[in-house]
């Protein structure tokens, strides 16, 4: 019994790390502490085209902690199997095959809806830029492009 509540545990522990990823920093409204008090390009364009898209976070340390989380739990349950040689066998099994399905829980719960926004800018430049899906964009629209490069982001104008 003690086990299966260590089990539990070591899930929801493992789920809430995955969760800690903040996902606002792909937003057009959050700014980087390093943008902060620094001088922007603000370049007028119009919105041509809007797709829908994922971002997938977390590409810096991928899956660790799912991966990891998993096994662990994975090789906890398969430990409760059996007895001797074939204990070993299931702990083994049930820490590999938790290690992948953690992997993949991690994979989904970093994903984060997005869109493409193609935009023309005033001086005839096409460019996309993708950024968290927390607002509406319309094709038509007038925008502000704030930012250059890496650091670019879309406001409504």
């Amino acid at each position: 019994m003690k086990l299966k509540a260590y089990s539990a545990l070591a899930l929801a522990g493992a789920l809430g790390l995955a969760g800690c990823a903040n996902p606002d920093v792909y937003s057009g409204d959050v700014y980087g502490s390093r943008a902060a008090k620094q001088a922007q390009t603000v370049t007028y364009a119009t919105v041509t085209s809007v797709r829908p898209v994922l971002i997938q976070a977390g590409d810096e340390s991928p899956n660790l902690i799912g991966t990891l989380g998993g096994g662990a739990i994975g090789g906890i349950l398969g430990h409760q199997v059996g007895g001797g040689a074939g204990q070993a066998l299931a702990t083994a099994v049930g820490a590999i095959g938790g290690s992948m399905v953690g992997s993949r829980a991690e994979d989904k719960l970093s994903q984060v809806k997005a869109f493409e926004i193609e935009v023309r800018t005033d001086s005839g430049e096409n460019l996309i830029v993708v950024q968290k899906a927390d607002r509406t964009w319309q094709p038509g629209q007038r925008v502000r492009l704030i930012g250059s490069g890496s650091n670019l982001s879309v406001a409504p104008n």
